[in-house]
């Protein structure tokens, strides 16, 4: 499982790497990005979408976060098995030469729910690695 705390930083001027491939597709802690991520994805021809977990202190916050800021399909059941379903069949976002997925507000979600944090981590760490074997990159920014 993956733990919340071993995740890799991402530095803000590696971001356009993780558009043209040089930095590989995965989940990353990135505090200094913000809405330019989204703008940089959309160039690079990316769908992308903006959880915010300002506020969010347990299971059912952030899977409402997810919910409302990915526009999830509504069968989306709101646990993890639901998330890691909807995130490996991104159908419902369209074709795209990636995915980006930002958070804002995971620090205080970490702090405030570190199982659940970690939890989160392992069902965002496995969709990046289901999509990195395939020809749709999904990367993960949590700030």
């Amino acid at each position: 499982m993956t733990s919340s705390v071993d995740l890799p930083d991402l530095p803000y001027q590696d971001l356009p790497g993780v558009f043209d491939g040089t930095v590989p597709a995965g989940v990353y802690r990135c505090p200094g990005v913000g809405p330019d991520a989204l703008m940089h994805a959309e160039a690079a021809g990316w769908i992308g979408a903006v959880a915010d977990l300002t506020g969010v202190t347990d299971k059912a916050g952030f899977m409402e976060a997810f919910a409302v800021g990915l526009e999830l399909p509504g069968y989306f059941g709101r646990n993890w098995d639901a998330l890691s379903d909807c995130l490996t069949d991104l159908s419902w976002w369209g074709e795209t030469e990636g995915y980006l997925l930002l958070t804002a507000g995971w620090a205080g979600f970490e702090q405030a729910a570190p199982a659940e944090a970690d939890s989160a981590a392992g069902v965002l760490s496995a969709a990046a690695g289901y999509w990195a074997v395939r020809e749709t990159p999904l990367t993960v920014l949590l700030g």
